[in-house]
């Protein structure tokens, strides 16, 4: 038996009246119905998600370049009200092109997450992902604030909680990504978890809060730490290793008992492989920023490694959390 939405409706009498008005009696049965809005809600998701991850990048190109102050008020820019020119050529400035061009897209993305938040509450049925919606909106508002108040009181702590809100934003759009695909809907039926499933899926929030542990160490290495605290930085490498045992021994629980569930299966080695690359990323951001540490001006290979470290690092959480999510629905038997 199908479950998913087709259960919610079921349950949702609500829903299942507006559905009723929407379709007429000779249009497609309400599941049909839902499945067919949540595709398209799913995709637009995922656009959300890649232009989340883009904003996640040219955060991390602000704090490499060190412009998180170029510009030095908030909400106005240079006094200016008017986001696209708040003065003449200031593109041409890398440091101001760098931040006013973050906030410039945080507000897109804040735009898409009111989009979706309205969307969700208009076709999703489950209350549960309407929540999700009203709060990766309320949290994307409180992303915003947080940037903001991190310029005009010039604080570092700000510029960490900043950085760890956004990761927390992403898995948030993660988790809405995964309720919504075709596979969560379409899960076959089941009552309880046997053993197996349940280790497996513990397993696997605990890979997702070592990874969150390591955002939280990875940011307080880079903005108080500025990269090369050695307390810090031991710590964030002792970390990475964890996260690596952890996500080693989490591939190893679900290959072993749910080698059939394909979906499953290309995660686990999809998340090993960004692990790796996440690594190797890491621990050449390290070496060259031990090597350019008297350099006044960071250089291109070390604005590029850092960067990419914060993207790839945010796609690794958003792996975890999206393997975490699936784990509590993993079919009884596969089809």
């Amino acid at each position: 038996m199908k479950v998913g939405l087709v259960c919610d409706v079921a349950l949702n009498e609500f829903s299942l009246r507006f559905l009723s008005q929407m379709t007429g009696p000779k249009s497609a049965p309400p599941y049909e119905l839902v499945l067919e809005r949540s595709r398209k809600l799913h995709r637009f998701i995922l656009v959300t998600i890649g232009a989340t991850l883009c904003l996640v990048a040219w955060g991390g190109f602000v704090t490499s370049i060190n412009a998180g102050l170029a510009v030095p008020d908030w909400p106005t820019s240079f006094n200016s009200w008017d986001p696209l020119s708040p003065f003449p050529g200031w593109w041409t400035h890398t440091p101001v092109l760098a931040e006013h061009g973050h906030r410039l897209l945080g507000m897109l993305v804040g735009l898409l997450i009111l989009v979706l938040a309205i969307w969700i509450w208009r076709v999703d049925p489950r209350l549960g992902v309407k929540g999700l919606g009203i709060m990766a909106l309320v949290v994307v508002i409180l992303q915003g604030v947080l940037g903001g108040l991190r310029v005009i009181l010039v604080s570092l702590d700000l510029a960490v909680v900043h950085a760890v809100t956004a990761q927390i934003f992403f898995g948030l759009l993660v988790v809405l990504a995964v309720m919504t695909s075709t596979g969560w809907i379409t899960r076959s039926d089941r009552t309880e978890l046997p053993d197996e499933r349940d280790r497996f899926a513990k397993w696997a929030i605990v890979t997702a809060l070592a990874m969150l542990a390591q955002i939280v160490l990875g940011a307080l290495l880079r903005h108080p730490g500025a990269g090369i605290n050695v307390f810090l930085a031991m710590a964030h490498i002792t970390g990475a290793a964890l996260v690596f045992g952890v996500t080693f021994r989490l591939i190893r629980i679900g290959l072993d008992g749910h080698r059939d569930d394909e979906r499953l299966r290309r995660g686990l080695m999809g998340i090993m492989i960004v692990l790796t690359v996440q690594v190797i990323l890491g621990i050449t951001a390290y070496f060259v920023l031990l090597n350019q540490s008297g350099m006044l001006v960071p250089s291109n290979l070390q604005v590029v490694v850092n960067s990419l470290h914060v993207v790839v690092g945010a796609v690794l959480w958003g792996m975890a959390v999206a393997i975490a999510v699936w784990a509590r629905a993993i079919p009884e038997n596969h089809e």
